[in-house]
């Protein structure tokens, strides 16, 4: 006969806010936790290695966590309704069970119904802020207590695998959370199921490590807690469990104990939030993070409802976010996927350069992804920033640019080899190096490409290419030397002769552009060059054409949440070439059998498509595809026949102009003055006193070089001179001295191929070799270099 009950030993645990106080309750009631009250977690000790190779960072161990309510709450649903939830009458994608269960989904746009529909998944907070406990409570289908070890304990029985509408297979991916748990891993489950029958269940989960077991054991294991051969349980009708907003009825919560956040972590209803939202990029349904007084007394934001990262992000359009806009590619190598890129702001109306962006690192890239990767709105895996740099060379979007990757419609085996089964990351394999190559080719081409351009000519800043500096340099630059090669390899120097001057006759004057006026639903839609009759086009078998169509509805008319459009193409006839095949009707082919299709969403009335023949196209072949427009009542269409022709013939190399050193390609140089601080932050490049330079680059190519002339350390040493001719001396000097050093600086590092990182609150952030260089001159080497030149060491050596 125990000592204790157990719903008091239930109250007991659940009611510890650490694993110190867990602790102390095992040790206050030994009779309830002998050792034969464990079994080893999914019946074997061996699973030891299944627990331990679950996801990476903690955070994504907790989405892990709310993705399993989700799917805990969308199969109560449907054995409500009557359903079961592995039959064909099921739904059979997480979209079709949100219309189904959730007729009025589209209302969780207004905060109110948003936040009433939360309180059904709930992350609260316990525990001090130094040692916080998780607790994750969810009004899903709940187990009976002897279906615990078939659900709740068991790992990789594959539970849910025939299940559509659900994103957990396995069964395994809860458990990654385990050993993020304090250094005990204690892990407290309970639920009672949704209809009321059975009583309330529950047991707790540990590590016995090695030192522990007593006996000649190589590893750890994990265990849970069974009382006379069963899960321990008991009768309730509804139990006060501090949940915001009602008592516990039916459902499950999971307690986790001194839970390992990482570095900078505080707040739930802040710095969890923001986390949860980047890897629930799109969740299906909204939840709820919870903090408390005692915790945080001064905090006024205790309570958020969560939603996801997109439509935080286009909720914060007119504040935070510039332009976004999407690419739908229906591909032969992985199917289709959905791309939407969202460019930031370089700078808010509210704050300067610097806050503004650490204010967008912290609300929208916590977890340093730049390009997240998902699947029914929770993100399996990312790129960091290092994608925009080097994969795409778009150094200025580098802090300012989201994409998101929709892999929820990508070809199931694709997407097998694409993802690690801890859905956290990448597999690094041929199709993720396929799929990243042909993000590149695609984004390289997309409206990206002018955001980039319009960025770098926002300001008017002329540059000293003709200055007698870099002439010098350039002329005196022996071709056949190792740093001529150096030059060559790492800024793509090319010699060119000067540029013939334009004669008025051939300057093509502007035409002035008409005003583009958006419609909320398009009035029209029109081929670009549309000829009467059969617009005709080729498309070689090895290349692409790009198809445009002219409208005026607006640029977000493919993404927004409410009333989009879509643009939908269909095969009308195919005519096969004689020596192949006759005709072959529409309906019997889809479009993307034979054409590789990238669609981009309206970009100011212009709506574009690039069509690829796949392998099954042969030379001569004939399409003809219709492309329709949706709007409400109305669909606007349009006829195209293409055929397929010979492969195109490799373009010649252009032959080389004569060698002209005078106009060798090195990096402008800028002069900056406090004047051109503006329009320089612009572009999202920082200037100010204590800025001394910058180092601009596209990709591998250093461009420019802006330097400060009236940074603080310039100014500071220019104060101390006594006449003119010592200004003038002193400001070549600072200037030839901060260009060539960040020259060689530059190629340098590049040449050696180094790859720089630093650390940010505990994370490792990639930065820029333009960053580097940056936050060395301002780290008092300029000073250095203007104040202790050649001749002075020259001097000090002397003495």
């Amino acid at each position: 006969m125990f000592k204790i009950t157990n719903e008091e030993l239930f109250n007991a645990l659940y009611f510890c806010t650490t694993e110190e106080k867990v602790d102390e309750i095992i040790q206050k009631y030994p009779e309830a936790f002998i050792d034969e009250n464990w079994a080893p977690l999914g019946g074997n000790e061996n699973m030891f290695g299944i627990v331990r190779n679950q996801q990476s960072s903690p955070i994504a161990a907790l989405v892990e966590k709310i993705t399993n309510s989700i799917d805990a709450i969308l199969t109560k649903k449907c054995l409500e309704k009557g359903i079961l939830p592995t039959s064909n009458d099921a739904p059979q994608t997480m979209d079709e069970a949100i219309k189904l269960f959730f007729p009025n989904y589209k209302n969780w746009d207004l905060k109110q119904n948003r936040r009433k529909q939360s309180e059904d998944i709930q992350i609260l907070a316990d525990g001090p802020p130094k040692n916080t406990s998780v607790i994750i409570y969810d009004n899903g289908e709940g187990q009976h207590p002897n279906e615990f070890e078939n659900t709740f304990l068991s790992l990789v029985r594959g539970n849910k695998i025939n299940i559509q509408f659900v994103q957990g297979k396995y069964n395994m991916g809860g458990s990654g959370a385990l050993v993020f748990c304090g250094k005990k891993r204690f892990q407290l489950i309970a639920s009672k199921r949704f209809d009321g029958t059975g009583n309330f269940g529950f047991t707790l989960i540990r590590q016995r490590k090695i030192s522990e077991s007593g006996e000649n054991r190589r590893s750890s294991h994990f265990e849970f807690l069974k009382i006379d051969n069963e899960i321990p349980n008991f009768p309730i009708t509804e139990l006060n469990l501090k949940l915001n907003g009602r008592n516990f009825t039916t459902g499950t919560i999971i307690k986790m104990y001194s839970y390992q956040f990482p570095t900078g972590y505080s707040g739930f209803a802040q710095d969890l939030n923001q986390s949860l939202n980047e890897f629930l990029f799109e969740p299906v349904l909204p939840l709820l993070t919870v903090d408390n007084k005692e915790r945080y007394p001064n905090n006024k934001v205790l309570e958020l409802d969560l939603f996801g990262l997109k439509r935080r992000l286009e909720d914060s359009q007119s504040e935070y976010i510039d332009t976004y806009f999407s690419e739908e590619y229906d591909d032969e190598l992985f199917g289709k996927a959905k791309v939407t890129c969202y460019v930031f702001k370089p700078k808010t109306e509210k704050h300067d350069l610097k806050k503004s962006k650490e204010i967008i690192r912290s609300r929208f890239f916590r977890n340093n992804m730049s390009v997240m990767f998902s699947i029914n709105g929770q993100v399996h895996g990312s790129y960091t920033s290092e994608f925009i740099t080097r994969t795409l060379k778009f150094n200025l979007l580098k802090d300012y640019l989201l994409i998101h990757v929709d892999c929820t419609k990508i070809n199931p085996d694709f997407r097998e080899e694409l993802f690690m089964a801890s859905r956290d990351r990448l597999k690094h394999g041929e199709e993720a190096n396929a799929l990243r190559d042909y993000l590149g080719k695609k984004l390289r081409k997309s409206q990206l490409e002018e955001i980039n351009r319009r960025r770098k000519e926002t300001i008017g800043l002329e540059s000293e290419d003709t200055s007698e500096l870099i002439k010098s340099f350039a002329k005196n630059l022996p071709k056949d030397s190792e740093l001529f090669k150096l030059l060559q390899n790492t800024l793509k120097l090319e010699e060119k002769k000067e540029e013939k001057k334009s004669t008025p006759n051939s300057i093509n004057p502007k035409q002035e552009q008409k005003p583009f006026l958006p419609q909320r639903f398009p009035t029209k839609f029109d081929l670009f060059n549309k000829k009467d009759g059969i617009n005709l086009i080729s498309l070689p078998k090895n290349g692409e054409r790009i198809i445009k169509f002219d409208s005026d509805v607006d640029n977000d008319y493919f993404d927004r949440t409410d009333e989009p459009g879509e643009l939908q193409l269909s095969i009308l006839k195919v005519k096969h070439d004689s020596k192949t095949g006759g005709d072959q009707a529409g309906e019997q082919t889809e479009v993307s059998a034979l054409l590789n299709i990238a669609k981009s969403s309206p970009n100011k009335g212009t709506i574009k498509i690039t069509l690829a023949p796949t392998e099954e196209m042969k030379v001569g072949d004939e399409i003809e595809i219709k492309a329709s427009l949706t709007a409400p009542g109305k669909t606007f269409e349009e006829i195209i026949l293409i055929k397929i022709t010979d492969k195109e013939a490799p373009k010649e190399d252009v032959p080389k102009e004569e060698e002209d050193l005078d106009q060798i390609g090195l990096p402008k140089l800028q002069k900056i003055y406090e004047k051109d601080w503006a329009a320089l932050e612009a572009r999202g490049i920082p200037m100010n006193r204590k800025t001394v330079m910058y180092p601009s680059s596209e990709g591998d190519k250093l461009e420019e070089i802006f330097i400060n002339l009236d940074s603080h350390v310039f100014l500071s040493h220019r104060s101390k001179l006594k006449n003119e001719d010592q200004i003038v001396t002193a400001q070549r000097k600072y200037i030839s001295s901060v260009y060539f050093h960040t020259l060689f600086l530059y190629m340098i590092t590049k040449r050696r191929n180094y790859t720089i990182s630093r650390d940010s609150n505990g994370t490792e952030q990639d930065i820029t070799i333009d960053e580097y260089i940056m936050d060395v001159f301002d780290s008092y080497y300029s000073d250095f270099l203007l104040n202790f030149g050649m001749e002075q060491l020259m001097g000090a050596l002397e003495e």
